[in-house]
């Protein structure tokens, strides 16, 4: 047929050329169809295009979201991606910034959250929903391969979920006081506090938010009092509610940090694979600080090459996302103290994603403001924020209306008592652990205990996160514990710097619970506490309260040994009595100029 060879490979490389046309043109038509499946509707709002996205990510599994692109941008652009389980009315303006700073934004709805049509389930299935989603950007026409994701508390949580199995597309994250689920909200150190209780109703009881639950603050406020007031076990806050809580149930099955929580998020050697730069936003009195920086410590625990930068001040949960305000619970900010974390988000994805210039107050990768100085400082890493640690032993000794905390152990080990009757429904143990008002002119009494350092000499700097090692014996099989930490002004006023709370039987291993024997000598180790910086004036002294918590916020530990959760004031029995032994000690983090 062919005359010679030279015709032959014409022939066949023109074939060649027709195949591959076709391939691509079928490709193209396939890729076409897959977006257009994908989008369900489209407007234009002036220059942007706005369009409703509903991603299959597995068989039957739909995540719905909004895609918002400059209709006059032809070429393919960087993602700035929200994947959250909030579905507001003023999300779109959120992506149209993004597309004003010139990005592609889209926002994406847990799922069953929206227009997606399956069942909701917190937290559960971010991680594989997360991937999923980024996979599908990076494969749109307009997407230039690159994806940015940021925002705070449920949004910083799936930032961290996205990051367990990590997308080549996904180059940084930008979280804001994230969540860790099982560890953080809806517990700490395995203790179940209350606030989640009602944000279950708000997310999951439709595909938007109910309002409704979310502005009935005084029945979740009764609905603990009730509670706590019936000595019912903690497992029956529903049925005195009145209403079914199927999540809460479902939470409270997990009392360890077992593979239900551990499979939400990086966990252990996970964090070593997270090799994308990533900035955190946190607040000294943000609620859940200690959930946001277990991701930060954790991914340096596994990755020391790790690029993950902090900036921290005086903000509260909200604050931390949107760059606090001048005056927080009675405190008054430094002059310098507020920040614009949008701005800085943004001038960070321009840094790695568009090759500009690093955020100026990045400094060095921890970036903190020191309260009551108008400055800020940076250090390399948290520990690093302190060059020396003052170390505090209780004792049995007075120092006017307190006990004494002092620098050296009693020669004599001795024992203080306490006794706290679980019968006894008038009294609770609260510890003074929440810090509304920051500043305090007198503490609410405690059947815990007291104790003050004598007054410092000079200004002092505390600067990072307490610890410390408590030693006691009781008489039950389990305890919970709260240790507060104080400045004393020279003034007589309180001011709150940090606290703690947790579940003795989980002290060493928050994944398995090892009773306490009982009337046998036991050591506490606690760290887990929030981070703070802030100049102690001359004249002032530290105060740290210790005491059970047993308080209408949080599960009460009866000490049976049963599960927390199916414990009542039933099961009290006789007292619960404690030794608190004089080897006791509480290290503050200082810093010597």
């Amino acid at each position: 047929m062919f005359k010679n060879h030279s015709s032959f490979n014409k022939t066949r490389s023109n074939m060649k050329i027709f195949f591959s046309c076709l391939l691509l043109a079928l490709v193209s038509c396939n890729s076409s169809h897959q977006e257009k499946k994908a989008v369900t509707s489209t407007t234009i709002d002036g220059k942007y295009i706005i369009e409703d996205i509903l991603i299959e990510t597995e068989k039957d599994i739909f995540i719905s979201g909004i895609v918002v692109r400059n209709k006059d941008e032809i070429n393919p652009k960087p993602v700035i991606l929200q994947h959250t389980i909030y579905v507001r009315n003023r999300d779109v303006n959120t992506l149209k910034h993004a597309v004003d700073k010139g990005y592609i934004g889209i926002i994406t709805y847990s799922r069953g959250k929206y227009k997606s049509p399956n069942d909701i389930f917190p937290y559960e299935y971010e991680a594989t929903d997360t991937y999923a989603v980024i996979d599908w950007i990076s494969k749109q026409k307009w997407s230039n391969g690159k994806v940015g994701m940021y925002g705070g508390s449920y949004n910083g949580f799936t930032q961290w979920a996205a990051a367990k199995k990590l997308h080549s597309a996904l180059k940084t994250i930008v979280p804001a006081a994230a969540n860790r689920p099982g560890n953080g909200l809806p517990m700490e150190n395995n203790i179940f506090i209350n606030p989640n209780y009602e944000w279950a109703f708000l997310v999951g009881n439709n595909k938007t938010l109910d309002t409704i639950v979310e502005n009935d603050r005084q029945r979740f406020r009764n609905l603990k009092f009730e509670w706590w007031n019936s000595g019912s076990a903690y497992s029956k806050m529903d049925s005195i509610d009145g209403t079914p809580n199927a999540f809460f149930q479902r939470w409270i099955s997990h009392p360890s940090y077992d593979e239900y929580w551990q499979n939400m998020i990086p966990y252990k050697e996970e964090f070593a694979n997270i090799d994308i730069p990533i900035l955190t936003f946190d607040g000294y009195y943000n609620d859940s600080q200690n959930s946001n920086l277990y991701f930060h410590r954790q991914h340096y625990k596994y990755n020391k090459s790790a690029e993950n930068y902090l900036i921290i001040g005086a903000y509260d949960h909200f604050g931390s996302q949107k760059g606090g305000r001048q005056q927080l619970r009675g405190y008054q900010l430094d002059e310098n103290g507020l920040i614009d974390p949008l701005k800085i988000t943004y001038e960070w994805f321009d840094y790695i994603l568009k090759d500009g210039k690093k955020p100026v107050i990045l400094k060095d990768k921890i970036n903190y403001q020191v309260m009551g100085t108008n400055t800020w400082q940076s250090a390399n890493s948290i520990e690093a924020m302190s060059n020396k640690e003052l170390k505090l032993f209780l004792t049995d000794s007075k120092s006017g209306a307190y006990l004494r905390l002092a620098e050296s152990q009693q020669k004599e080990l001795k024992s203080i008592s306490q006794t706290v009757d679980f019968k006894d429904l008038e009294t609770s143990n609260n510890n003074n652990s929440y810090p509304q008002p920051i500043i305090e002119n007198a503490l609410n009494p405690t059947n815990g205990y007291m104790f003050t350092t004598k007054p410092f000499e000079e200004d002092t700097y505390i600067s990072g996160s307490f610890s410390g090692e408590l030693k006691f014996s009781i008489n039950k099989k389990d305890i919970d514990v709260g240790v507060t930490l104080f400045e004393v002004l020279p003034t007589g006023e309180f001011f709150h710097l940090s606290g703690f709370i947790g579940r003795a039987s989980y002290a060493k291993d928050e994944t398995t619970r090892n009773l306490l024997a009982p009337n046998e000598l036991f050591t506490f180790p606690f760290s887990n506490t929030r981070l703070i910086s802030k100049k102690l004036q001359k004249g002032s002294r530290l105060l740290v309260i210790l005491d059970v918590n047993r308080n209408p916020f949080s599960q009460v530990n009866y000490g049976t040994g049963k599960e927390v959760s199916n414990e009542s004031v039933k099961d009290a029995n006789e007292p619960l009595h404690i030794k608190w032994f004089t080897d006791s000690f509480i290290k503050i983090p200082i810093f010597k100029p």
